[in-house]
């Protein structure tokens, strides 16, 4: 495409513009929409448009003292002028792909070129405030890779205008709250008067942009001429609401409305959030592990979160990092905040599990428990002072701010359920307690893919029980301990089962890194001491023979089953006996899935699977219709990706694991990046934290040659993600092109994936 023809009418003064393919993709920012509306017939402002690479050509050749391209330039100027001949006053405003408070503001009442060179000359108005507005465009930039992006430089665009008659006004073209069609007040301002003949102007532009627009029009005697409009932001939920909207109007299918709306923004219409954060400063920032927003009382004790909240008070659980002892205290809790972590630490987990804002990985917080104060910075608190908190984007706040609760209603449960139609993986929910399966059944959960059977045992009376197992010194006490522990359990599957109502149901086997299960604190160990009946001294021996160095990569998952086979006894017992007491009460048959977390060889999964299996016989469950039972394996490492044929041929199903697969890919401790992942992500080493998206090129890969390889050796394997990836839209769009039968995710997160997958499958 020649330069002059980077000089065009987009809205000429008479006739229609006639754009060639290239000229249409120079339209960007608000040349857009007057080329649409001008097109569509509505009275549009006559306007012109001229690239960068255009107007720099001009101003060489001026030096030139060449006038061939100034001939054209001049020529579309004429364009401007109506039938009556008299060359109007002149607007020149910028057209940027997306609003930037920095660009030039529209120039009005320039006059019309007196003199052909006067339309090219620096020093006369019209010229001077064109060079003026590509200038605030600023110079080119540099890609994340550093490459310059003079192209894009190039073909910026200005726009000329020929000024309108009359009073201008702006309006949007829906409410940016509710999303209900305008026109509505724009930035707080009154809404103007306006004629009847704007109400087909915003039909016809919410049509054509599809978005919420902030519209400028001329008024003159009544009649409306378009003059320019930009996307505005809107909230989730209004862009929701539009979205529903557009569809019974008939102006998008069904498919055309989930295929738009954003998923990163639908997971925000699920939780409490800031209602305006613009006139205050965080006074720190970490990493938002769980959305959402929430204030309150400062406390450093779980069991004080629990007493506030029996008192009807909010609070923020503020600790350097959580545990397994902390669980109760964590729900009792409005939000978390912690000075360690990261997305996958046990805070963010938990945390994504109950609903509730978390904030981890704070460098500027230190909490001391001892004094119950706590320092963000340079400042201190104390128990009783206010923040809050927001686990979106990690920002701390001082004091109480107002939050805008959710409104879930009938926008999102339609939106979701033409997602279904064309969805075809399966989405499950990661959950181990009833009310968090009834949150994701509410929200659409197919199943539940990971049940963490450890977590079921965060209630202080249960942990004495798992720790009794745990530091038991010989095989005789560690059996008297797993036998308190079968009874618990199997109340705990059978309430799950039921409440799952013949869903699938995926129980992983024990995987406790037992750091995170045994006391801690001088104060814990003394309790515990006294729970099990030792002395003090004793359970501190014991405490060091059992150590760890490095525990997430020790003695965990398959390896406790298979050093300690009376734990996998306890846990199938317990399973099957689950499965019958809920096949027994309800129509529904009981679907059970066990899973052997952290294997690495197929003989781990062979010797797991031969007693599993023994135990499933001697049950004679396999005798009766009314239990489905299926048998299969996490996948965490490396090793188990690459010889993934090996182990398929032993299992119905296999269940990736990204957390740990993205820890042990990379090498990479997860509590511990946040430390240095920020600085990689700044200096553009790491162009996404691999703990929230997944690293195709590496961790990606390892996924794609296990199901290849698995697939090939067993055609029948079913296959499933259930690490924190599932709950991210860009990894979802990833898994969704490996073929896998389903992906599990954070209740809150089950929306986010239904629509996410369904966008993949269009």
């Amino acid at each position: 495409m020649s330069l002059a023809q980077e000089m065009f009418a987009i809205a000429p003064a008479m006739g229609k513009a006639n754009l060639s393919a290239g000229q249409l993709k120079l339209l960007t920012g608000k040349a857009r929409w007057i080329f649409r509306v001008g097109e569509a017939g509505f009275p549009t402002v006559p306007t012109i448009a001229i690239t960068r690479a255009a107007w720099d050509e001009l101003q060489a050749e001026r030096t030139r003292k060449d006038t061939r391209l100034r001939t054209h330039w001049v020529a579309c100027l004429f364009k401007l002028v109506s039938r009556d001949g008299s060359p109007p006053q002149l607007v020149v405003r910028t057209s940027a792909s997306s609003h930037n408070g920095g660009l030039a503001p529209a120039k009005l009442g320039i006059a019309a070129p007196a003199a052909p060179e006067d339309a090219v000359d620096p020093t006369r108005p019209l010229a001077k405030a064109i060079k003026q507005a590509f200038e605030s465009y600023g110079f080119s930039g540099r890609t994340w890779t550093g490459q310059r992006q003079d192209d894009d430089r190039g073909r910026q665009i200005v726009l000329v205008q020929a000024l309108a008659s009359g009073d201008v006004e702006q309006f949007l073209t829906r409410n940016a709250t509710s999303g209900v069609l305008g026109p509505a007040p724009l930035g707080g301002s009154p809404l103007p008067r306006l004629p009847a003949g704007v109400v087909s102007l915003i039909d016809l532009l919410d049509a054509k942009a599809g978005r919420h627009m902030a519209c400028l029009v001329a008024i003159d005697r009544g009649q409306v001429t378009f003059v320019s409009a930009r996307p505005v932001q809107a909230s989730a939920g209004a862009e929701l609401t539009a979205a529903v909207d557009r569809v019974e109007r008939k102006v998008w299918t069904p498919q055309g409305a989930v295929s738009r709306v954003d998923a990163n923004r639908l997971a925000l219409m699920l939780h409490p959030r800031l209602k305006s954060a613009d006139e205050v400063t965080p006074i720190a920032m970490g990493l938002g592990v769980s959305p959402g927003a929430a204030s309150g009382i400062i406390t450093f004790n779980p069991d004080d979160a629990a007493r506030l909240r029996a008192r009807g008070k909010h609070c923020i659980l503020v600790v350097n990092e959580t545990g397994p002892a902390d669980i109760e205290g964590m729900k009792a809790a409005t939000g978390i905040l912690t000075a360690r972590g990261g997305m996958s630490s046990h805070a963010g987990v938990i945390a994504r599990i109950t609903g509730k804002p978390c904030v981890a990985g704070v460098r500027s917080l230190s909490v001391d428990t001892s004094e119950m104060v706590c320092r963000i910075g340079e400042r201190e608190f104390r128990a009783g002072d206010r923040l809050t908190i927001d686990g979106t984007d990690g920002a701390v706040y001082l004091g109480t701010l107002p939050l805008a609760q959710p409104q879930i209603g009938g926008a999102i449960s339609k939106l979701l359920g033409w997602s279904d139609a064309s969805r075809t993986i399966a989405v499950r929910t990661n959950a181990e307690t009833v009310e968090s399966a009834q949150t994701a059944l509410s929200f659409g959960a197919e199943g539940i893919g990971l049940a963490r059977s450890e977590h079921m045992f965060f209630s202080p009376e249960r942990m004495v029980a798992l720790r009794r197992m745990i530091l038991s010194e010989d095989e005789d006490a560690r059996a008297r301990a797993l036998a308190g522990l079968v009874d618990f359990q199997t109340g705990d599957y059978s309430a799950l089962f039921s409440a799952m109502r013949g869903l699938p149901v995926t129980v992983r086997l024990f995987d406790p890194p037992l750091h995170e299960f045994l006391p801690r604190t001088d104060e814990e160990v003394e309790e515990t001491a006294l729970s099990l009946g030792v002395a003090v001294r004793a359970l501190r021996l014991r405490l060091e023979r059992i150590a760890e160095i490095n525990p997430m990569l020790g003695h965990r998952g398959v390896r406790l089953a298979i050093t300690y086979p009376e734990i996998l006894q306890m846990q199938m017992q317990a399973v099957l006996a689950g499965a019958r007491a809920a096949s027994e009460r309800q129509a529904d048959p009981v679907t059970v899935e066990v899973m052997v977390p952290f294997v690495s060889t197929a003989t781990e999964v062979s010797w797991i699977r031969e007693r599993a299996m023994a135990m499933l016989d001697n049950s004679g469950l396999t005798r009766s219709d009314r239990v489905r039972f299926s048998f299969g394996t996490m996948i965490e490492l490396p090793r188990a990706c690459l010889r993934a044929g090996d182990i398929a041929g032993m299992v119905d199903f296999i269940s990736f694991g990204t957390n740990d697969l993205t820890q042990t890919t990379f090498g990479i401790s997860r509590d511990d990046a946040p430390a240095f992942l920020a600085a990689y992500q700044r200096k553009g080493v790491y162009e996404r934290d691999p703990f929230v998206t997944i690293d195709e090129k590496g961790v990606g890969e390892m996924i794609a040659i296990a199901i290849a390889r698995g697939k090939a050796a067993n055609p029948r394997l079913k296959i499933g993600i259930c690490g924190e990836h599932a709950g991210d839209p860009a990894s979802l769009q990833f898994f969704a092109g490996l073929g896998v039968d389903y992906v599990s995710c954070s209740p809150y997160r089950v929306p986010v994936a239904r629509l996410t997958l369904a966008q993949a499958s269009a």
